[in-house]
This record gives structure tokens, C-alpha cells and sequence, in this order.
């Protein structure tokens, strides 16, 4: 290394470099530092330069100038540069070559258990000596800190070879990794949020075992140690989790964040305000919140998959076309803007349009959750239930961590009438998260078809108590309201199916359906004036209903041959139901194909996504079942 003699050219140099740097102006920073490094030779201005480059986008110059000056093997920090020059020119394996295929173990037990530095007191009788070894202290510490973010960062540029080559499992662990390192290492951490590789508990158990008291206010200003900065990136992180988990914890972080740091209009914490409002159906609320982000921020991609769901559910095709035109129009560049598209031609009935911009939005970033659940769905849609069990299976393969693609791949087998798979796709969801009321009612519903009807009874309990807890839109549940109905009606318990058919009525508006299960009722508990009163008013919503025309014909002829003695249920109402059960199979069949619901850390046609964490083909569709009594 040459020594220069010439510290105010230095000094110069290296303003005059940053300054360069700080105004975009590459070529004027590549200019100087190559200057620069010929007159110091510093390892420091040779990784300046090729961080120069770097910004630049000269990844391969910047690559060769640090094997050149044989940086990498010494500085932790031109390791990482290099690494990250080759994996932006897709050089993953070297890449890997460089980083090692696993964290080194003492980084991980050091950072989950490291010891904050403690600085000896500050005496006079200490003296100079005293505060020349806190010096050396001090900036031992900031070396040994830097360095460990170096590291970190190295986890995650793993993390990012191993999923590109599709080793999902490999890439979550170094995540993992990178953030128990270095907890501010967000860049890990939002890979495991946004692609969902973490389950709900997972997510949890992940954030309390994260060491956040290593991270210290810089000097040793009073104030800012007050202001904990440790319990601020908690919060920050908390209102990144799964919306399904811990909704009280999350509403206690976000209001801590809006009152006290000023946090209340930040776009990411009203998006992640927005994904709640979405996981409880109430998706005016998420569709205001997202607009008005977008009114101050046009382009920020990350608020479009939601706001297209938004848009999606409300059946809102104009704004669709017009979000999906403007984008086409300005960043066709962007996975975003063929998501707008696909969701609009599905939002159309065009299938075949929506599956090819699906398909576009997919091949250009290949862990687009919202595109690849989209794709699935136009398969759903069409009755393609092979292509959408492998398209929803892929789904599930790239972001394990949410159970809606298990959830879809459940649906689908129940449409294939399969029930042995459904209860296990169902199941695997279940075990993933256990606080969704769409996953409830559809093993309910699979449970129903089984005859396993108290089973049945209870899951549909459950998913109303817990869309109850959550604040849930209750017009979002009339279905598995009406599924819980309909099991009270096969096991006879009568009352409870009334009481619940009549708050569906309340809640939902007139549907013929239900006065026609409310007519089979009071048919079979002898009392056929009344179901002649409740099918007159099936027929008068929906006059060419087959069911409640034979079923009032039925009612009538009771009625005209009633005597005085108490009513019996007959053998002849058996078999006209197990008749009319007969007509209906294939009726099922069709409305549960038709009843799938487009739901997503994804996260629009989804649950958490358009397309998903989300998450049938009407994202209310809650699989309502038929009148049956098979």
C-alpha cells in the first residue's frame, strides 16, 4: 500500500468524491476515486470506488477492481460487495462461493446472547489514561458491530441464491439467520414477511426470540436513550406479522407508533391498517385506506395488490380499467401493473386474458405471490381443476408460510368431490393457522358432505365466534351462517335452525333460499300453512325456483288433506327428500365450483393477495350449501 504525503489532497479528493456521489453523478465519483486510489492505495477508497460502480450499475468492474486488490478475503464488507455484484449478474453459484453455504455458528449464538458493552466510569482519577482506553474501547466496538451487519447482510444474499434456486427451506433459515445477527437487518426480515415463509405462530415465536435490546441509541445523548429505540423496532416489526395472530398486539403497537412518533399518515403502518380491515372482509374500510395512500403516492407498488383485491371484491370494474390503463401506460416494467390487468380481464369473465397476464406478471419476479394465486384461480374459474391443484400446489411450494393455497387446494378436491383429500388440504391449512374463518366453514362444509354433522356444527360455531372476536363485516358470513342452519335443520334441531336462518334474513336482506329451507322445516314439523306462506314468498323473489315450486306443491297438497290429528313426520316426506337430494347432486357440484372464494403477507383475487396473507372465485365465497337432505 502506498503511503501518501499529501493529506489535504486526500481530504480533497474524498469530498469532493462524496459530494459527487451524494448528486447521482457517477461518472464524476468514478473519476475522482480512481484518482483517489491511485494516490492513497487505501483499502478504503478501493471499496468507495467499487461501491461507486456498483451504484452505477458496473457490477462486473466493480467485482473485478476488488479481487484485483485482493480485498475480499481480508474485509467482510468487500465480501459482501462481491458477492452481491455476481448475484446481480446471476452468478448464484459463485456467489455462494464466496459467502459460504452456512452462517458461521458463533454468529448466531453471539448474537442472540451478546452482552451490551458497559464503558467504565468516568472518574477524574482516571484521568487521560482512562479516557484513552475508552477510545479504543469505543471504536473496537464500532468495528466489531459494523462488521457484524456485514455479516448479516452476507445471511441474507444467501438467503436470495438459495431462492433463486428454489430452495425455499435453505433461503427461510438464512433469513432467520441474517435477522438474529443483526435485528436491524429489515431487508431479511421483510423477505420472510412479504413471501410469507413463516407461519402466523412462527411469526410470533420468531419476533420474541430476536435480541432488539442490542440495539443501543448512538453516543451518549440522554434523550435519545429515553426514547428506547429498541421497543420502537419491535413495533415497527409487529405491524409487519400475520393479521390473523394477535390483532390486540398489533393495535397496541400502531397506536403507539401513530401517537407518539408521528407514524399516524406513514403509508407502510396504513397499509398494514389496511391488510387488517381485508383479513375482516370489511373492504370499503381497506379500499378507503388504500386509495387515499395512493392519492398522496401514485406509484407505490407495494399498496397495489391490496388495493386491486379491494377494488376485486366490490365489483368495482371501472376503477380497475383505469388503475390497470394507467399502468400500462407508465410502468410496464412492473409485475404490479400485469397483476391490474389480469384481475381486470378476471374481474370480466375474460379467463383466458387474466390467465396470460397472470402468467406475465409471474415470469417477471418469479415470488409474486399475487400473480401466481391469480394464475391458479383462471384454472378454478374454467372447472380446470388439474391445472389448478398444480398451480395452486406450486403456490403453496413458494410461499409456505400461509395456509390459503391449501385452503384453494382443499376447495378444489371438495369440487372434485374427493373429500378424503379436501380434509387433508384443509387440515395442512389448519395447522398453519387456525384463526381464519373462511378455512373454518370449509371444513364444515367438507364435514357436512361427510354426514359428520355435529363435527360440522361446531366448526361453523367456531368460525362465526371468531369473525365475531375480529370485528368482521357480518354480512361477509352469511354463508357459513347459513351452512350452520342448515346442519341444525339435518340433525333436527329445528328452533336452532330457524333462529339462525332468520338472522341471515336480518343480516342479509331477501333470499329466496333461505325461505325455501325455512318452508322445508315448517313442512317437516307438520305445520304446512306456514311453509305455504314462506315458499309463496321464495317464489315471489325468484318465481322459477324448481325446489320451492315442488316443495309448495307439496305444502298444499298437506294442507288440503289435514285432519284434526297431530301431525306425524311420514315416510312419504323421507322419500320425496331423499328424491329431491337426488336432483340436487349435480346442482352442488356446479355451485361449489362456483362458490370459491379469490382471496395473500401477500399477504387480491385472494386472502391477503389478488389472485391469496389473501386469499372459489368471490372472496366472500363461503362454499353456501344447498338445501339437501341426503
Amino acid at each position: 500500500m502506498a503511503t501518501s504525503t499529501q493529506p489535504n489532497m486526500e481530504k480533497f479528493l474524498r469530498d469532493w468524491r462524496q459530494d459527487a456521489l451524494n448528486k447521482a453523478q457517477y461518472e464524476s465519483a468514478i473519476f475522482i476515486g480512481d484518482k483517489l486510489l491511485a494516490l492513497t492505495g487505501d483499502d478504503n477508497d478501493a471499496f468507495w470506488l467499487a461501491q461507486v460502480h456498483f451504484a452505477h450499475g458496473n457490477y462486473t468492474r466493480a467485482q473485478v477492481l476488488l479481487s484485483k486488490q485482493d480485498l475480499i478475503t481480508r474485509n467482510p464488507s468487500c465480501q459482501y460487495l462481491a458477492a452481491h455484484c455476481l448475484i446481480k449478474q446471476s452468478r448464484f453459484e459463485e456467489a455462494l462461493g464466496i459467502l459460504g453455504e452456512r452462517t458461521p455458528p458463533h454468529l448466531i449464538s453471539s448474537g442472540s446472547k451478546r452482552k451490551t458493552h458497559t464503558r467504565p466510569n468516568n472518574r477524574l482519577a482516571a484521568g487521560k489514561t482512562a479516557s484513552k482506553e475508552r477510545t479504543r474501547e469505543d471504536s473496537a466496538a464500532d468495528e466489531e458491530t459494523a462488521n457484524r451487519r456485514y455479516e448479516a447482510s452476507m445471511c441474507y444474499l444467501r438467503g436470495i441464491c438459495y431462492a433463486k434456486q428454489n430452495a425455499f427451506d435453505r433461503a427461510k433459515e438464512c433469513y432467520k439467520d441474517a435477522v438474529r445477527v443483526d435485528v436491524q437487518c429489515f431487508e431479511a426480515f421483510n423477505q420472510l414477511m412479504k413471501n410469507s415463509l413463516m407461519s402466523p405462530d412462527e411469526e410470533d415465536e420468531f419476533l420474541e426470540s430476536l435480541n432488539f435490546e442490542s440495539i443501543k441509541a448512538p453516543g451518549d445523548d440522554p434523550e435519545m436513550a429515553e426514547e428506547e429505540p429498541a421497543e420502537y423496532v419491535h413495533m415497527l416489526y409487529q405491524t409487519r406479522l400475520s393479521k390473523y395472530r394477535n390483532p390486540r398486539a398489533f393495535n397496541t403497537a400502531m397506536e403507539s407508533l401513530s401517537s407518539h412518533y408521528g407514524l399516524a399518515d406513514n403509508p407502510d403502518l396504513l397499509l398494514a391498517r389496511a391488510d387488517l380491515l381485508y383479513t375482516q372482509c370489511r373492504f370499503k374500510d381497506a379500499l378507503s385506506i388504500t386509495s387515499s395512500i395512493l392519492d398522496n403516492d401514485k406509484y407505490n407498488f407495494s399498496i397495489y395488490p391490496l388495493h386491486l383485491a379491494c377494488l376485486h371484491e366490490l365489483k368495482m370494474t371501472n376503477s380497475l380499467f383505469l388503475v390497470a390503463h394507467d399502468l400500462a401506460d407508465n410502468h410496464p416494467e412492473e409485475p404490479c401493473t400485469w397483476l391490474a390487468v389480469g384481475i381486470y380481464y378476471f374481474a370480466t369473465g375474460k379467463i383466458a386474458e387474466a390467465r396470460r397476464y397472470f402468467s406475465k406478471a409471474s415470469m417477471m419476479d418469479a415470488h409474486f405471490g399475487p400473480a401466481w394465486i391469480g394464475f391458479a384461480h383462471t384454472f378454478a374459474a374454467e372447472g380446470e381443476h388439474d391445472q389448478a391443484v398444480s398451480a395452486y400446489s406450486t403456490a403453496a411450494r413458494l410461499f409456505m408460510g400461509t395456509h390459503l393455497p391449501q385452503v384453494f387446494l382443499g376447495m378444489q378436491s371438495h369440487a372434485m368431490n374427493n373429500m378424503t383429500a379436501a380434509e387433508e388440504f384443509l387440515k395442512t391449512a389448519y395447522g398453519l393457522c387456525k384463526t381464519d374463518p373462511l378455512l373454518l366453514n370449509e371444513m364444515g362444509v367438507v364435514m357436512y358432505h361427510q354426514n359428520r354433522l355435529k363435527e360440522a356444527a361446531s366448526v361453523f360455531t367456531e368460525a362465526l365466534k371468531i369473525a365475531d372476536e375480529i370485528d368482521s363485516d357480518p354480512q361477509a358470513w352469511l354463508g357459513a351462517r347459513t351452512n350452520l342452519a342448515h346442519t341444525f335443520r339435518r340433525l333436527r334441531l329445528f328452533k336452532q335452525a330457524l333462529e339462525e336462518f332468520d338472522r341471515v334474513l336480518r343480516d342479509g336482506g331477501k333470499d329466496a333460499a333461505i325461505f325455501t329451507a325455512k318452508g322445508l322445516i315448517y313442512l317437516d314439523l307438520g305445520k304446512p300453512e306456514e311453509a305455504v306462506r314462506l315458499l309463496h314468498e321464495a317464489l315471489a323473489i325468484h318465481p322459477q325456483d324448481p325446489i320451492a315450486t315442488e316443495l309448495l306443491n307439496k305444502a298444499l297438497e298437506e294442507t288440503a288433506g289435514r285432519d284434526t290429528s297431530p301431525p306425524e313426520y311420514d315416510e312419504g316426506m323421507a322419500t320425496f327428500e331423499r328424491e329431491l337430494a337426488q336432483r340436487k347432486i349435480q346442482a352442488r357440484s356446479k355451485f361449489a365450483s362456483n362458490t370459491r372464494r379469490c382471496a395473500g403477507k401477500g399477504k387480491g383475487i385472494s386472502r391477503r393477495v389478488p389472485g391469496g396473507h389473501g386469499y372459489g372465485l368471490d372472496e366472500k365465497g363461503e362454499g353456501r350449501m344447498e338445501i339437501t337432505d341426503e
